[in-house]
């Protein structure tokens, strides 16, 4: 059975929600990702929540193009989080078919961020979401390890983990931790290619946002991680590709499907 394709809205990040609508069934993609809650400190390039036509309208276009919303992005667990004020948001995700809606941990005190998680989940189960929990080396939740240990916390049935491909190198992890993982706790893979090791003029975030590779196109060991996850694991490209920026959003996402079908075609021709 072939992994479910999904285009990241990082990938295409100028992209307004019907653009990267348009531009993942220009690129083969199943589904796309919709930033639901901007960045920390900013809005999303489109607002959606609280915009009945515009819902209506990304209802329309997903109908039109044959494709689905797969991930939301993103909520942001700072220590004065309010869960209740996300049910708008939780609500908006859900009416647009999103299966996750990711979240991502900017707390140090790792028992009120595993509270207030679960609380997330628990809120996000009655719309019928599950929330996937994001590490990045730059935040207060860096490692695989520490992600694991807030799920594991959470104790809900709906929580999982999102393994962002660049995260994981950066933070020193590498696809045996993956393995080690209980496949039910795997939400889906960020994938993405990079160097084996950061360029020395880019900062981690900087990097992360701006100037990932495609699938095949760098050094990660991505057969290894593939291995290592679920056969049927869901597939996010997130590939903001520094070298493509210019480009028209539906040329961006073909360049980035076809990398993606080639990469996976060789990992399974490799692995018979």
């Amino acid at each position: 059975m072939p992994n479910l394709l999904s285009l990241a809205p990082l990938t295409i990040n100028d992209a307004t929600p019907l653009e990267l609508i348009d531009a993942a069934a220009a690129g083969g993609f199943d589904a796309v990702g919709l930033r639901i809650i901007g960045p920390p400190g900013t809005e999303p390039v489109t607002p959606i929540v609280g915009d009945a036509e515009l819902i209506r309208a990304i209802k329309q276009r997903f109908s039109d193009r044959g494709i689905g919303c797969f991930a939301a992005t993103g909520i942001w667990l700072w220590p004065e989080l309010d869960v209740a004020a996300l049910s708008r948001e939780l609500a908006t995700a859900a009416e647009l078919g999103a299966t996750w809606f990711l979240a991502a941990g900017y707390d140090p005190d790792t028992a009120r961020l595993s509270d207030n998680f679960a609380g997330l989940c628990e809120a996000a189960a009655r719309f019928g979401l599950g929330i996937a929990f994001e590490f990045m080396p730059y935040i207060e939740t860096k490692t695989l390890g520490a992600a694991h240990r807030v799920v594991q916390q959470a104790r809900q049935p709906n929580a999982g983990i999102l393994v962002d491909v660049l995260h994981l190198a950066r933070s020193g992890g590498n696809p045996a931790e993956v393995a080690a993982i209980a496949p039910e706790l795997i939400a889906y893979v960020q994938l993405c290619d990079a160097p084996r090791e950061k360029p020395a003029h880019l900062q981690l975030r900087e990097e992360s946002l701006r100037d990932r590779r495609y699938p095949g196109e760098g050094e990660l060991w991505l057969h290894e991680l593939m291995d290592a996850l679920p056969r049927d694991v869901a597939i996010d490209l997130e590939t903001p590709c520094a070298r493509d920026r210019n480009l028209p959003a539906a040329e961006r996402a073909r360049r980035a499907g076809d990398a993606t079908r080639r990469f996976l075609a060789r990992y399974r021709e490799g692995r018979g």
